[in-house]
């Protein structure tokens, strides 16, 4: 199977929803430690976790945290 790498999504992704969801959801790690329910991976026309790494089909999220991402912060030292 060929797949592409589309650039430009814009999307909401987080691990807030807690019983709100019918399957099981990991929680935030950073939010664990915080011991709160703020921080989001992607918030649509906004902003992108610095501990963000992408997803992997077809829904876990790949969280770097507690080390920043560095594939982030070397697009944006470009």
């Amino acid at each position: 199977m060929k797949t592409r790498i589309l650039d430009g999504a814009n999307m909401d992704i987080d691990l807030t929803s807690g019983d709100q969801t019918s399957w099981k959801q990991t929680k935030c790690p950073w939010n664990e430690e915080e011991r709160t329910n703020t921080h989001k991976c992607a918030v649509k026309n906004i902003s992108i976790c610095k501990y963000f790494c992408g997803i992997q089909y077809l829904d876990n999220v790949m969280c770097c945290y507690p080390n920043k991402n560095t594939l982030v912060d070397n697009k944006q030292n470009k």
